[in-house]
């Protein structure tokens, strides 16, 4: 016992005044090594939590909202264009996706304690959890959507006599955004009895 204090006493001597025990030019090497272990094992980490196969790893997701998800056109169309859950989910710029990322540990909460971990857990919560999703899209004005719907390329003439109206009008002068009109465009709807304009 009394040679573990004596190393932890001695180690704290080197910790509290390293440059007494090794030089400038050292620690300042080992801190920029150091620097770039965490950067890059930091965004190898980000990279892997940004995957449509860690979304469904959990099971709450993949049988669930990816389940609905197989049945939209998000998914499989025409032109082979798919959207994985962090198309939709998560912003593509980095101090957007951190952002994100940290509102996101909510939903390991969840996991953790069972939030959703049944199919009538998922019904049950489903319309809360649909309105914060509808609620941060709003928000960001759609920003996810836009990355790969960009209004100013969209071709109003092969759109709908409603569709061409509602985007031509609307999103142009900026009272509306995507969510506002495109709620269940990738997943079912909640139960929405009782929500005026449903």
């Amino acid at each position: 016992m009394k040679a573990l204090i004596a190393w932890l006493l001695g180690y704290w001597k080197v910790l509290s005044r390293p440059s007494v025990h090794y030089s400038l030019g050292f620690l300042t090497l080992a801190g920029f090594i150091s620097g770039i272990v965490f950067w890059g094992g930091f965004n190898t980490a980000l990279e892997a939590t940004n995957t449509e196969q860690f979304c469904i790893s959990c099971h709450e997701m993949r049988d669930n909202v990816f389940v609905e998800l197989q049945d939209t056109i998000h998914y499989s169309n025409r032109s082979g264009v798919r959207a994985t859950c962090p198309d939709c989910h998560v912003p593509h710029q980095w101090t957007d996706k951190i952002a994100r990322k940290m509102q996101a540990s909510k939903e390991v909460w969840g996991k953790i304690f069972g939030t959703i971990n049944t199919r009538e857990k998922f019904i049950e919560h489903r319309r809360e959890l649909a309105e914060h999703e509808w609620a941060r899209l709003k928000a960001n004005d759609s920003l996810e959507c836009r990355n790969c719907h960009n209004f100013e390329f969209m071709d109003f003439t092969r759109q709908s006599v409603r569709a061409r109206q509602m985007h031509s009008t609307a999103l142009a002068s900026g009272e509306a955004t995507c969510i506002d009109c495109h709620k269940g465009i990738a997943h079912h709807l909640p139960d929405m009895r009782g929500v005026p304009g449903w």
